[in-house]
């Protein structure tokens, strides 16, 4: 077993029922690089369970954490993957500061960023399997542009029933992109609202390109940070 201490910058929801938990290391020689915990079962959710303190609170966003992990398993283009040791409690050991998140966006990085195609209701979110491996990254810390949550129904894969459902739409290094939003929290707060546009000022966002499924990795916004998530 070995601890990585990093700042929670992603805790997005996973199928079936749990959590993709990602961040950055915060000291040492692997400052600033990636880490995402991933369990030993076959979708590699952290289930409810797997991210409670001994303390009984479960890890949030923004919380600084020390994972126990078993080893490195990288998957394709998800490098950043270790497998957490479900028989140790993870540990709280504060929580990140603006200056601290602000410090830790990455710089642009054109691979990650090359042209992708579109869903019916996205805009280059997707990239086929084919390519995906050779992306060699699967998580980034950004400041976009002109970013707007969008709240919107829409049909359902396949025939299946259509429903409301929350993108993020912004612009980054002369791209356009809508991506499907995984934030626990903005879907708890914008699926109430009626159907809209919201502009979010001096956005964070955390972008993840998940594993593959039906051909493509989707890109997705697994964590909108604003300045006011943080304590005065």
């Amino acid at each position: 077993m070995y601890l990585r201490k990093i700042v929670c910058l992603a805790n997005s929801k996973k199928p079936p029922s749990g959590r993709c938990v990602a961040g950055k290391e915060l000291s040492g020689p692997r400052a600033g690089q990636w880490v995402r915990p991933v369990s030993a079962r076959v979708e590699q959710e952290v289930s409810e369970d797997e991210r409670r303190y001994e303390n009984g609170r479960r890890a949030q966003l923004l919380d600084i954490i020390d994972v126990p992990l078993i080893n490195h398993q990288p998957a394709d283009h998800q490098v950043e993957n270790h497998v957490l040791d479900a028989d140790y409690h993870w540990a709280p050991a504060g929580k990140a500061t603006w200056a601290q998140v602000n410090a830790l966006i990455d710089t642009y990085d054109a691979n990650f960023w090359q042209p992708a195609e579109s869903t019916h209701h996205g805009i280059n979110d997707k990239i086929s399997e084919l390519i995906a491996p050779s992306i060699r990254s699967s998580l980034k810390l950004i400041r976009p542009e002109n970013f707007v949550l969008v709240v919107q129904r829409e049909a359902g894969y396949e025939g299946r029933p259509s429903r409301k459902r929350v993108r993020g739409q912004f612009e980054y290094h002369g791209r356009t992109y809508m991506l499907s939003v995984t934030d626990p929290w903005i879907d708890d707060d914008y699926l109430t609202r009626d159907e809209g546009t919201f502009q979010i000022e001096n956005a964070i966002l955390c972008i993840s390109l998940a594993g593959v499924w039906n051909g493509y990795a989707f890109r997705l916004v697994a964590s909108v940070i604003t300045q006011d998530l943080f304590e005065d």
